[in-house]
């Protein structure tokens, strides 16, 4: 009893450490620049380092290195009060109640105090020798100062809980005065159970080991439990997305990370009994077991997690939360399109036993992408091929029937509502002048499903570019409901000042186009932009160099990483600097990206609406600024 009893301290320990040290590269990764996510990860760094040690150290009862341990320990265990009441601090300061200098100063006196200790405990001040056999785990002995560092510790943990609980009495809204309150009942919590109470009675303790073990191990589960409820409520500060991101991600992250180390943990004690019934040495088996169970946890885990998340995360909202999940999978991308069409185009040339096909995909009466299989010379050249079938197009308009063009037999395609012309399907003639009614069906067939494709992508392609439209506005909501969860008077910041993003579009094209002078630059409604407004004291009221200034930033930002290149992601980036920043021709600009002047403009007008995004957020960030200002005098 009593050995099952250390293992699964050791155990428990163990997963606390793994479980904190994941949850703290999480803060390190996702929203750090948050103060209270900062002051959270000081927490979980503690807690990594007190429960790693004792873990550790438990193993190593008469060993070489428990004295590093034992040490390693109290490291985690020093910081702890510093770094709660730095938390407390931040999660007032969030709900609407900056530090006047008063608890900022007491927070930085704390990390003096905590460093100091730290200094006497490297001396052998702060705590006496390490009892390598003591009952019912080792430890380190008392000295007078120990006694100091336990009235330290309690004074600051009870002052950052009283900071705390004026926090939880600022907060209003049901769902952030509950989280609130998981932070304050977890900050109780994890503070009991991180100080080692071997300290205060290690002679309690060895009379009654059975008794200190178990409630150590429950003890254990409380802290985990505390660990996790706190990081859920921290997840929500310093981000803009909305509660059901926060929750899903978090999820998954303690799912794929601490629950599959910890899971293969528990399974570890038994390396013995399982090398017994496979006759097999525990260094042979340790390696193979550990891949095995995480393996399979992973696996397992990953199956389950959709429905884990519906279950436990989603209830009443779980058909939405699927679908938009599941969202990515069902958009048909350019590449996709291609994919089926040319597998469409080859059934084509082998059921009609031809060389060639083709596709023209039209908008507007204007051939947009021209896709072929087999002997593509046929065909001739691709830009005198489009024009003709360009004209084909609109005289096709509105027929639904096979025709012939030069060496061709032409299907116009349609849109499924409407007579809209999206189409042309190609298919090389053979030697008969007429197809025969099974080819006629044959060729009907195949072009419903070419029309059924192009279709899809053109109204998904319409879908997203509503999206990207309402994407600034959409993410303006967000920040400013995320901004208020515990502080409902951001809801009235100065957010709503930005403008309409159609409108911001047209100003920053107008701009753009006067770039090198005209009054479309220096006259600009952009110039009423706080970002601006900064640019112009920046070049001492010049309007012409701050405009351009601000406009080539904002160009810069959607400036790819890597090596330059005339194609790909880089393409957008090249229009505009070879356009406005250069000044080049249309003509020019086309030929050097290899597209045609119709094309360009296309592309024109998405990279122009992508330096308006960008423009928006430098001056969202620019608010944000002077509101962080005004709050902290």
């Amino acid at each position: 009893m009593l050995a099952t009893l250390e293992t699964l301290n050791r155990v428990f320990e163990a997963g606390i450490a793994i479980t904190a040290l994941s949850l703290f590269l999480r803060s390190l990764t996702i929203n750090l620049r948050d103060r209270v996510s900062r002051a959270f990860a000081v927490i979980l760094a503690s807690m990594m380092v007190s429960s790693a040690g004792e873990a550790v150290a438990a193993s190593l009862a008469g060993q070489a290195g428990l004295d590093f341990w034992l040490h390693f320990q109290w490291l985690g265990t020093i910081f702890l009060p510093a770094g709660y009441l730095h938390f407390s601090d931040a999660l007032l300061e969030t709900t609407g109640r900056p530090s006047r200098g008063r608890r900022r100063l007491a927070v930085r006196l704390s990390y003096l105090i905590s460093a100091v200790f730290v200094v006497l405990l490297s001396m052998g001040l702060l705590l006496g020798p390490p009892v390598p056999n003591g009952e019912p785990v080792p430890y380190l002995g008392r000295t007078s100062l120990s006694w100091v560092f336990t009235a330290y510790y309690l004074i600051i943990i009870v002052l950052a809980l009283s900071v705390m609980w004026r926090a939880w009495q600022r907060t209003v809204l049901s769902a952030s005065r509950r989280r609130m309150t998981y932070l304050l009942i977890g900050s109780l919590v994890l503070a009991l159970g991180a100080y080692p109470f071997l300290l205060v009675g290690s002679g309690l303790a060895a009379s009654f080991p059975e008794i200190f073990l178990f409630s150590a191990a429950v003890g254990s589960i409380l802290v985990f439990w505390a660990m996790v409820a706190m990081a859920y409520a921290t997840a929500f500060f310093g981000v803009p997305w909305p509660d059901r991101v926060v929750k899903s991600r978090l999820f998954r992250w303690l799912v794929r990370g601490p629950a599959t180390v910890f899971i293969v943990l528990l399974l570890l004690p038994g390396v013995g009994q399982i090398s017994e019934v496979f006759r097999t040495s525990e260094a042979i088996m340790l390696p193979i077991l550990v891949a095995l169970s995480a393996l399979l946890t992973s696996h397992v885990l990953t199956l389950a997690l959709p429905t884990l998340e519906n279950w436990l995360l989603f209830s009443g909202e779980g058909a939405d939360a699927q679908f938009v999940q599941n969202l990515q999978e069902r958009v048909l991308t350019n590449s996709d399109l291609r994919q089926f069409l040319e597998a469409l185009l080859s059934a084509v040339c082998d059921r009609f036993q031809t060389q060639s096909a083709f596709v023209a995909m039209l908008e507007d009466g204007k051939v947009q992408q021209l896709l072929e299989v087999g002997d593509k010379k046929l065909l001739g050249k691709k830009k005198k091929a489009s024009s003709e079938l360009e004209q084909l197009a609109q005289r096709a308009h509105g027929d639904p029937h096979i025709f012939s063009w030069d060496s061709f037999w032409l299907l116009p395609l349609y849109a499924a509502q409407g007579q809209i012309l999206i189409g042309l399907l190609g298919v090389r003639r053979t030697r008969k002048l007429e197809l025969s009614e099974e080819q006629h069906e044959a060729l009907l067939s195949l072009g419903e499903r070419a029309a059924l494709a192009i279709d899809d992508r053109r109204q998904q392609t319409q879908a997203l570019s509503s999206l990207q439209t309402l994407g600034p506005r959409v993410d303006l909501i967000q920040r400013l409901r995320a901004a208020s969860r515990f502080d409902q008077s951001e809801v009235l910041s100065d957010f709503g000042s930005l403008p309409e993003y159609s409108d911001l579009v047209r100003w920053v094209k107008e701009a753009l186009t006067h770039y090198w002078g005209g009054p479309r630059l220096t006259d600009s409604p952009l110039r009423g932009l706080q970002v601006v407004q900064r640019a112009l004291k920046v070049h001492d009221g010049n309007p012409a160099q701050a405009m351009r200034s601000i406009l080539q930033e904002a160009i810069e930002r959607n400036k790819p990483e890597g090596e330059p290149r005339l194609n790909g992601e880089w393409m957008l980036y090249n229009l505009l600097e070879m356009k406005f920043l250069q000044g080049r021709k249309v003509r020019e600009v086309a030929s050097r990206l290899a597209m045609s002047e119709a094309d360009l403009y296309r592309k024109q007008r998405v990279a122009i609406e992508a330096v308006a995004r960008s423009l928006l957020e430098m001056e969202t960030n620019m608010i944000e600024q002077h509101n962080g200002k005004d709050e902290r005098k």
